[in-house]
């Protein structure tokens, strides 16, 4: 599909005329504008007050110096990103990613990504993202306490629990979140819930940490039935080693599907019967090793070394057989190529558990190929609604049980899922769920900044 619309397609090229070298950024907008056609031409009111135009930019946008001192006593710089897209439905919600290769660029595509994806929950919340190209691996807790500290030292003026409610993305666990808050607590001496995924004992929500991986598989599962087909005997691979794959492969397994290929950066492994999360947690939060080790614990595994491929992204891991796929690792992991391996294998689905990590060709092959197919925004919304769910809770100063979060989680996935399927319905794209989420995500905002009118 190609942009075809006069006014989307002039609002992209003014885009793309500005931030040319924004490529995460441009191609999460060009796949959301693509969609939106049937909707434009239906709606002129969009149009007329020029919200495409409005929605593609954000409210605000800031970056800051990060001065800290490492261990040996040397002070050490970093960029600092806060990006606060749009709150036209609820105070800006999304993660803080730390890593080296963090750029504005890949804030904005992630903060955009995230107002439809907030809006899809259902929940109050606007789209905003932030972080840093500090990389806490290989750092030790004081560096990253050091570092954080100072991060949250100039943040602490931007957010607040209406204002703007960060959370934890990639290289933001439970230590990085500890810090932030406890620092942002010590600077306005109030205890509130300006950050979400905190540790239980002060203020976290039960399930929240599992809630990305168990979300996508809840997702899945929803479509798959849909669909006349199940997780049940299923072979699954589930890329990335993280967080969201790790609760990913727990609950595909609970599912009855047997996940038999999971990755890192450095490669990937194949168990034949079955990974074990509870290893995999293991090596991932306790060791914080690489996946290799898998192999010290299962002696029968394959594993495939991917050390030096661009980016670090193992790609491989796609060609091994599997009727499941779900993509949990980064952005672009998924090409063409990959999506032609996964075809050729006879796969039934792929359901993605990251942010964009299939790329525009692989997208439009798997669903050129007839695969059951969704994109991120919708099957990995389960985090950020369980980080709403904790700001309800410390909103109203109550703790809520695993199974009553769980159960939340999997109605907010199932009617997110029956909210893509009618809007994609409505607009004469049956059975396109990646139009629908855009579509659903985009008139709840949309109507929200009609309303508001214009600021000037």
């Amino acid at each position: 599909m190609a942009i075809t619309n006069s006014y989307l397609k002039s609002v992209y090229e003014d885009l793309e005329a500005r931030y040319g070298e924004q490529k995460e950024f441009l191609q999460a907008v060009e796949e959301v504008l693509e969609c939106l056609q049937p909707v434009v031409a239906a709606r002129p009111e969009l149009e007329e007050q020029n919200i495409i135009a409005r929605i593609v930019e954000p409210e605000r946008v800031i970056t800051f110096r990060v001065s800290w001192v490492d261990d040996a006593g040397k002070v050490q710089v970093n960029r600092g990103y806060r990006v606060q897209f749009n709150s036209a439905i609820g105070p800006y919600k999304g993660g803080l990613r730390f890593r080296n290769e963090v750029t504005l660029g890949m804030i904005k595509f992630l903060g955009f990504e995230q107002i439809f994806k907030n809006a899809l929950t259902t929940l109050p919340m606007g789209g905003g993202k932030g972080g840093s190209d500090f990389d806490p691996k290989g750092k030790s807790d004081a560096e990253v306490m050091r570092f954080c500290q100072s991060y949250m030292t100039e943040l602490y003026r931007h957010i607040g629990a209406d204002t703007d409610v960060p959370a934890g993305d990639q290289g933001v666990g439970a230590r990085e979140v500890g810090y932030l808050f406890g620092q942002y607590k010590r600077i306005v001496n109030q205890f509130t819930g300006v950050i979400t995924g905190k540790g239980l004992s002060f203020g976290g929500s039960l399930a929240r940490t599992e809630a990305t991986g168990y979300g996508v598989c809840y997702f899945a599962d929803a479509m798959l039935r849909d669909n006349g087909k199940s997780f049940e005997g299923k072979r699954v691979i589930v890329s990335g080693s993280g967080n969201v794959a790790t609760y990913a492969c727990q609950k595909a397994t609970q599912l009855g599907g047997k996940v038999i290929a999971m990755s890192d950066t450095s490669g990937y492994i194949v168990d034949e019967n079955g990974i074990d999360y509870k290893v995999i947690k293991e090596i991932k939060e306790v060791k914080r090793a690489r996946i290799k080790e898998y192999l010290n614990y299962v002696p029968t595994a394959k594993y495939v070394d991917e050390t030096g491929k661009a980016k670090g992204v193992c790609s491989g891991i796609w060609t091994e057989k599997a009727d499941i796929c779900l993509p949990c690792a980064t952005q672009n992991e998924l090409d063409l190529a990959s999506a032609k391996a996964i075809i050729a294998n006879g796969a039934i689905g792929v359901f993605e558990g990251s942010n964009m990590p299939c790329t525009s060709e692989a997208i439009a092959a798997l669903k050129g190929a007839g695969l059951l197919y969704s994109p991120g925004k919708a099957s990995n919304a389960g985090g950020v609604a369980t980080s709403g769910l904790e700001m309800s809770q410390n909103s109203e100063r109550l703790s809520w049980t695993f199974e009553e979060v769980d159960a939340k989680l999997k109605g907010i996935m199932e009617t997110i899922y029956a909210n893509c399927k009618q809007a994609a319905e409505t607009y004469g794209m049956p059975g396109d769920i990646q139009a629908g989420a855009n579509i659903a995500g985009f008139l709840k905002v949309a109507d929200a900044m009609l309303a508001q009118g214009i600021a000037y």
